[in-house]
């Protein structure tokens, strides 16, 4: 199999790429860069820039490079930005994707790996129960409504076509394989926090009244790399049984506050500074944490990384994208 991988010089991106190269898979990437990093796409890997929004540059790669199957991660992801622009993200993210499926389909590829999100859940319900496939998608911002009508085209394309198609609801990705693979952004949890820090700023807590044992918002956190592993499975779960159809969670199935978090942050980067508790943001569910039996099941796949790892691994490249920072 030849795989080629969208915004595989992205976060997430760069981990698939090195997971299915170190599988043993041929990879190519696909990417505008116009977030992601040119540098982290191995030399031994071919880098094709273009959009997906380019039907006859996408329908040149494919054919140039025998594409047998796509991972398609290009999109944009930021939930506040998407409700500030929502006609950008269904061009982006749904529209890209159209294209992407027409393109992939007249080329005669046969598998499908699309990059979802847990925002397609919206906000679940508050009790103790783990978000399983089966709960009701009620997103919540329009990057959220992109992945589920992303969900929704990559199945009717399979069903339609014969394309084998696996749907990845990722739950909050931290952590990074290498230090040259860390999260260089700051729109996440992890780095979010690193960056108070290392400012001698209190990093914030939006909201501490909800329903949860420590009154902070409780999310399912998975290592890049776990993540990455979860692909290279999915791809091959679609090559080795045709004309499959999932949509499986990819979370470790462990909840972890925001408080605890940050606790955890400040333990392994030696800043110990009290939170600031700010009100809550529109639209926070108070608890997302996922059921992954369903991967374990379909996938023999399981998450191996703990928080500590997480943590830790991306202090690592934090620290090396940012030397400057002072490490107390």
């Amino acid at each position: 199999m030849t795989w080629l991988i969208t915004g595989g010089a992205g976060y997430i991106g760069a981990h698939v790429v090195r997971a299915l190269t170190e599988a043993g898979e041929r990879a190519v990437v696909y990417d505008d860069l116009s977030s992601g990093i040119a540098e982290r796409v191995p030399r031994d890997v071919p880098l094709e820039v273009g959009t997906v929004l380019d039907g006859v540059r996408l329908s040149k790669v494919l054919a140039g490079h025998g594409i047998t199957g796509v991972v398609h991660l290009a999109g944009k992801k930021q939930v506040g930005e998407s409700v500030d622009m929502p006609l950008h993200y269904y061009r982006e993210n749904v529209e890209g994707l159209r294209v992407l499926l027409e393109a992939v389909t007249a080329a005669g590829v046969t598998s499908f790996v699309f990059s979802s999100s847990a925002s397609v859940y919206g906000m679940p319900s508050t009790g103790t129960d783990l978000v399983t496939e089966e709960t009701p998608c009620a997103p919540l911002s329009p990057y959220g409504e992109t992945k589920l009508a992303g969900e929704w085209l990559v199945r009717a394309t399979g069903r339609a076509t014969g394309l084998s198609t696996a749907s990845l609801r990722y739950f909050n990705v931290a952590g990074a394989a290498s230090p040259d693979l860390a999260d260089t952004g700051v729109l996440n949890l992890v780095p979010m926090v690193f960056e108070k820090l290392t400012q001698g700023a209190p990093p914030r807590i939006f909201g501490d009244d909800y329903p949860t044992p420590d009154g902070t918002c409780v999310r399912d956190y998975i290592h890049a790399a776990d993540l990455a592993e979860a692909h290279v499975a999915a791809a091959r779960a679609l090559t080795t049984a045709p004309g499959r159809a999932l949509t499986l969670n990819i979370g470790r199935g462990e909840g972890v506050s925001v408080r605890e978090m940050i606790d955890r942050i400040t333990a392994v980067t030696g800043h110990r500074v009290t939170p600031t508790v700010t009100p809550r943001r529109p639209g926070d569910p108070a608890r997302v944490v996922a059921a992954a039996d369903r991967a374990a099941e379909e996938l023999n796949w399981k998450a191996r990384h703990d928080v500590q790892s997480m943590i830790t691994s991306a202090w690592g490249g934090w620290l090396r994208h940012h030397p400057a920072t002072p490490h107390r």
